[in-house]
């Protein structure tokens, strides 16, 4: 199932209301069934993360995969908002963390697969927001990418110092973070820290549409059972790993959309699944 992409940005900003915009909002992708967007709205502020937006990010609903990205061209999230920042006082600023620790953990152990499409700017929390997704897309041109945080007198406080060496190793991100280095998008690629890089003719967002898209086709409730296996892989022993993916698979077995995968495949047809 193909869709038109220019068709959807301009439906989704189509939601946003006109008076005083939300600092992120929240919509559904057209033609893609359980596909839905987290949509940064805060261009002024490079889309920097306020306590404001941390609210909206709180909420979460039902879907099979989210897609995290910036409504403004060009853009993502520029991390921490550094103007407001100098405004709070030190209680202030450990209850953002604390907050912030909370909404990221929760993106991290959402049941559904989560995507972010950095097509800008990833900096410090901006960068943390993209680390607690299941998929990390950057657009080609993307320049910078970093933990600029030493240079300013603090270290990453949003759980780039832990998420960060357990996807591309500890001595990697201590010199990330310990030299504040901007990083281009292939120099992520292949660093690890991302996982695609778009083409030069589209945006991070269409190919994270696109990886959607193949995700949609899948059952519901087995997309969640595979995640829900796969996030404990690492951290068990193989045998009580295995545990833990048999008692992720066994729900399946009395799923309606199980059922409906082997009539379908008798049949010769699509399944039509229902999350059931």
């Amino acid at each position: 199932m193909g869709f038109d992409t220019r068709q959807l940005l301009s439906e989704a900003k189509a939601e946003v209301p006109s008076v005083e915009s939300p600092q992120a909002y929240f919509h559904k992708v057209a033609n893609l069934k359980g596909v839905y967007c987290v949509a940064l709205n805060r261009p002024k502020a490079k889309n920097a993360i306020s306590t404001t937006m941390l609210q909206f990010l709180m909420h979460e609903n039902r879907l099979t995969v989210l897609i995290f990205y910036s409504s403004t061209p060009g853009s993502f999230c520029a991390g921490a908002d550094l103007i407001e920042r100098r405004s709070m006082s030190d209680e202030q600023v450990r209850d953002f963390l604390t907050r912030l620790r909370l909404v990221f953990s929760r993106i991290e152990n959402l049941a559904f697969a989560t995507i972010c499409a950095i097509d800008g700017p990833a900096l410090g929390g901006g960068l943390e927001l993209a680390l607690t997704c299941d998929f990390r897309i950057c657009a080609r041109d993307v320049t910078k990418i970093s933990f600029p945080e030493v240079r300013l007198g603090i270290i990453p406080g949003a759980g780039g110092t832990q998420r960060a060496p357990r996807l591309i190793g500890v001595t990697k991100t201590k010199e990330l973070i310990f030299t504040g280095r901007s990083l281009t998008a292939l120099d992520a690629l292949e660093l690890g820290l991302v996982d695609y890089v778009s083409d030069a003719s589209q945006t991070a967002f269409e190919r994270a549409l696109k990886l959607a898209e193949e995700m949609a086709h899948s059952a519901p409730l087995a997309l969640r059972a595979a995640k829900l296996a796969i996030s404990r892989s690492c951290e068990l022993p193989l045998e009580s790993a295995l545990d833990h993916e048999r008692r992720c698979y066994e729900p399946l077995l009395q799923s309606k959309d199980r059922i409906e995968a082997l009539d379908a495949f008798r049949e010769k047809r699509k399944p039509m699944f229902i999350g059931m």
